[in-house]
């Protein structure tokens, strides 16, 4: 074998692979022996350690600090069957746990697919590649997408700036078949219309439904606050499981028209806010207005590791907001989609909120990812989101 397809690691820097991880970052690479600068970005490579001893078969890109990702351990090399299984697996999940076609098909390493992600809207699917070996494999990926679920339409939304990082182009592109500015998305008992090609990432966060679903329990007969709501789904959930009043905050004035439009597709009432969301949680507490549940789901306000410090100032910020407006007994549900932003440092921002506002609290439920977004348990980094519920009482 040359050593064009082969990447042999230095001593010592084969263990987190053997206890799972599928990561090799490019200070492990022997590259006396295995020089990776010119190997072609995305092509197939043979891991070994630093005896020679078979780690897994992976893809390369010399230019990523992350400079290969394991896929497969079996000395046979991946080929078209191996990714129709790796889609059956994360198919049979996903068909175990959902009644309707509605959920993430394919969440990366979490489904032993590193750099590629799929939404299933049905019969559409929208997909995003985000690394140079996945851009390689995805014809292929498409093919076997093609073969299993025959849907009418794949839509490309490789638009994310992860790519950069991988050396990729952004763009978005009808992929296969044909699909349509708009997709459904079944969630409880409402229905919400999902912008496929405009909207924010793959269209709509299935990552919440879980969380979504507990805060149920808290909202009948109660005022309600949905902020950075996108397509309401918080809010309108809100609405239809009984609460008294909703007011949905969005930044986006496209965005508020996805939300009326499906707060009338559920036929239910709610309010709708085009504001950026810091300035209308200042002008709602200057005006007094008080809620019994406020939804914080914010985007990353922490995207790289350096972005730390004002991210969690930002954090802080947001709960103290939030705290702020509850009534007496009120429920804060906040969330952080950060990886970079623990579950602590999530539940420390509380505690700084509380207390600025001199106001104590009770953390009564843990949340994460739905199960459509499965964690690899030897891969921290798939464990993203956060969410926090938690009662807030006066001193």
């Amino acid at each position: 074998m040359t050593t064009e397809n082969l990447l042999r690691l230095r001593p010592q820097e084969d263990r987190r692979l053997r206890a799972g991880h599928l990561w090799v970052f490019n200070n492990e690479v022997n590259v006396a022996v295995t020089p990776i600068k010119g190997m072609q970005p995305g092509s197939m490579v043979r891991i070994e350690d630093c005896r020679s001893g078979f780690l897994g078969w992976g893809y390369v890109n010399p230019a990523s600090l992350i400079c290969a990702r394991l896929l497969s351990r079996s000395k046979t090399q991946p080929d078209a069957e191996w990714i129709l299984g790796r889609l059956q697996e994360a198919l049979s999940l996903r068909e175990r746990l959902y009644p309707t076609p509605h959920y993430r098909l394919v969440f990366g390493e979490g489904d032993g697919l590193p750099g590629l992600v799929v939404d299933r809207f049905e019969d559409q699917l929208v997909a995003q590649v985000t690394t140079a070996g996945m851009q390689q494999l995805w014809p292929t990926v498409m093919q076997c997408l093609q073969d299993l679920l025959s849907p009418k339409g794949i839509y490309l939304r490789n638009d994310t700036s992860s790519r950069e990082l991988e050396g990729l182009d952004q763009y978005v592109e009808e992929a296969a078949g044909s699909v349509p500015e708009f997709g459904e998305v079944l969630e409880g008992d409402c229905r919400f219309r999902v912008p496929l090609k405009e909207g924010q990432k793959t269209g709509y966060f299935y990552d919440q439904r879980k969380n979504r679903d507990g805060m149920l329990k808290y909202v009948k007969g109660a005022r309600v606050l949905d902020v950075f709501s996108y397509l309401g789904a918080w809010g309108i959930r809100a609405a239809k499981a009984g609460a008294a009043s909703v007011t949905c905050i969005e930044s986006s004035a496209r965005a508020g028209e996805w939300i009326t439009e499906n707060a009338k597709l559920n036929d239910v009432d709610i309010e709708v806010r085009i504001q950026d969301a810091f300035e209308a949680l200042s002008e709602l507490d200057q005006a007094g207005a008080r809620f019994d549940v406020v939804f914080l789901d914010p985007p990353a306000f922490i995207k790289k590791r350096k972005d730390l410090k004002a991210g969690l100032a930002a954090y802080e910020k947001i709960n103290q907001h939030g705290v702020r407006l509850l009534a007496p007994g009120g429920i804060l549900v906040s969330s952080s989609c950060s990886f970079h932003l623990s579950q602590e440092d999530l539940r420390k921002a509380i505690v700084k909120a509380l207390r600025r506002t001199d106001q104590r609290g009770q953390l009564l439920e843990v949340g994460g990812q739905g199960p459509d977004h499965p964690v690899h348990p030897a891969i921290p980094e798939t464990a993203y989101l956060k969410s926090l519920v938690c009662r807030v009482l006066p001193r």
